[in-house]
């Protein structure tokens, strides 16, 4: 997996890694140039006592000194070019995979995963491509270049060489075998920790509201520990790799000048071979190191790219239709034809054979007692499931043929937990709509009957408003997300209970400002209570997920028992009657 999203992401930089790759390798050709001329200054400068040739020679590897370290540079620049462009497009895809995700895919991954996902395990990715194309090229060049020139030096001593790389691969691979599972615990660990940090920071009423704190707490730090000791345990591998390293690498230093020694006494090598030897073990061991710390990387990012290979891998339950409906033969209409829904796993069908129509500029009110279906029932209109029986049709158009887009924006939906997103009164305002201007933002407050206490607050329209709408009450949030949707000029209004945060009097004003300003828009209600509906166009009672009843206020009153008994519990006998 691992392989195929880089080999995926980096295809169309091809023209930043070819420069990554010439770069080294100019970069590793001056490396493994430098010990054969520092040979060179000893054997025939230093040893002879000839000046000039020691300045010229000097000067010589200065200058391609100079050059490797611009070479370096502009590889590193070009690799890190590359990674972060690769980090910037698999967080794109990975965004509008998840946008494009129903409710059902949303809720097998989770909030906190989706966003450890995109953040922490895109990084790992990243952080390997940047490595990978600097470190990952130049060490294997290192490592054969500099075994090619230490033969070339002294093949008596190369024995040491093939020891001293066989014992670090050794124990270079049992360390990543070891870090593999760890990895890929820590990531889970680190889901955790973050979905439990977000439980906490949005239920923090709920939190306080039960004194939970102390057990919340407790909660959090049995997580945080649990990371912390998968986390201790990489760590305490990681370091003992590089110790292991510098030892093999002394070892084998000492043992070149112990068996080179001999060597130069008895007049078969020169001294500035046995030193140039010596830095070629240095850099054979070294490029075997960087590729050994680069190594340890992949096991995290290959857990990292099976975690957002999974995410990209999901197809959504609300698969795109092969040749899409953008122009609808009814507009305004919401028809339900025997539908009937379930959710994976479910033994029973959440609802089951309801079957209404709702015409252009009608009000349609569902009402059941809690459980009865009725958040699922409308959560159909806009497709944010697919029916699992039946049709849902809106605009004339069957919602699983409909382009979704042009679906969207014929419906105006007010959820029953309002979200609003941190920024302005405006700027929540215009999701519904961007070009609307600041008469047409009042106009829709006015409706929604929230013009009063927005300009009341400082700022009016420009207020800010914190994530999720947490500054401001529960009945002005609502009102917010009614004027959001009102600003949206949808043909379909559909409330999911979004009345019951409102005292009658605002209730009844709001629905009276609906009715008059918006007369051809189609309105879908849910509704816990009664007097919001008992004026609607068509009622439909759910119980158990089936239609009891359908009609108006008054049939029902007289032919259904649920609704006469909803009535009674809220309204009482005397005011049925």
């Amino acid at each position: 997996m691992l392989g195929r999203l880089l080999i995926r992401y980096l295809k169309p930089y091809r023209w930043l890694i070819a420069g990554v790759l010439l770069f080294q390798f100019m970069s590793v050709l001056a490396t493994l140039y430098l010990p054969s001329l520092n040979a060179d200054i000893i054997d025939e400068g230093v040893s002879t006592g000839d000046t000039a040739y020691i300045w010229s020679t000097g000067t010589f590897m200065l200058a391609i000194s100079l050059g490797q370290i611009v070479a370096a540079i502009i590889a590193t620049y070009f690799a890190a070019k590359a990674a972060m462009r690769v980090g910037r497009d698999i967080r794109n895809d990975v965004f509008d995979k998840v946008s494009a995700f129903s409710e059902r895919e949303v809720s097998k991954y989770g909030p906190g995963s989706l966003i450890t996902r995109n953040t922490n395990d895109v990084q790992q990715v990243q952080m390997l491509a940047m490595t990978g194309a600097t470190m990952l090229v130049s060490a294997p060049l290192m490592a054969v270049g500099g075994i090619i020139m230490a033969l070339q030096q002294d093949v008596g001593l190369s024995w040491l060489i093939w020891v001293s790389v066989l014992t670090i691969l050794v124990v270079a691979g049992l360390v990543i075998s070891r870090m593999v599972p760890l990895f890929r615990s820590y990531q889970k660990r680190l889901d955790a920790v973050n979905r439990i940090l977000r439980e906490q920071l949005t239920g923090i009423r709920v939190v306080r509201a039960f004194v939970r704190e102390p057990i919340e707490q407790q909660r959090f730090e049995g997580a945080n520990h649990d990371i912390m000791d998968v986390g201790r345990r990489v760590g305490t591998l990681f370091i003992t790799l590089f110790p292991l390293f510098m030892l093999v690498l002394n070892v084998t230093v000492i043992g070149v000048i112990w068996f080179g020694a001999a060597e130069v006494e008895a007049g078969s090598v020169q001294v500035g071979t046995l030193f140039a030897f010596m830095q070629y073990v240095g850099v054979i061991l070294g490029g075997v190191l960087m590729a050994a710390f680069t190594t340890i990387m992949i096991p995290r990012a290959a857990v990292s790219a099976e975690r957002i290979g999974e995410v990209l891998a999901t197809e959504t339950t609300l698969p795109r239709p092969e040749q899409p409906i953008d122009e609808f033969p009814t507009p305004g209409t919401v028809e339900f034809r025997d539908v009937a829904f379930a959710y994976p796993g479910a033994e029973h069908a959440v609802v089951e054979g309801v079957s209404f129509r709702a015409e252009r500029g009608e009000t349609v009110a569902i009402v059941g007692s809690t459980g009865a279906g009725k958040t699922t029932l409308v959560s159909l209109v806009p497709r944010l499931f697919d029916v699992t029986g039946g049709a849902v049709l809106v605009n004339g158009t069957d919602v699983r043929e409909a382009d979704l887009e042009s679906l969207w924006k014929t419906i105006g939906l007010v959820p029953q937990r309002p979200f609003l997103f941190a920024g302005t009164v405006a700027s929540n305002l215009r999701f519904g709509r961007e070009e609307a201007t600041d008469d047409e933002l009042w106009h829709a407050l006015e409706i929604a009957q929230g013009r009063d206490f927005v300009a009341a607050m400082e700022g009016g329209l420009d207020a800010r408003i914190s994530q999720g709408g947490t500054n401001v009450s529960g009945g002005q949030r609502q009102r917010l997300a009614i004027a959001r949707a009102i600003v949206h000029r949808p043909e379909i209004l559909v409330f999911d209970d979004s009345f019951s945060a409102l005292d009658l009097t605002t209730d009844a004003r709001l629905r009276q400002a609906l009715w008059r300003e918006l007369p051809q828009v189609t309105k879908v209600v849910v509704a816990q209570r009664v007097s919001t509906i008992t004026d609607a166009d068509r009622i439909v009672v759910l119980e158990d997920g089936r239609v009891v009843g359908l009609g108006r206020h008054e049939e029902l009153v007289e032919t259904c028992q649920t609704y006469r008994e909803i009535v009674e519990s809220q309204l009482g006998v005397e005011t049925q009657a």
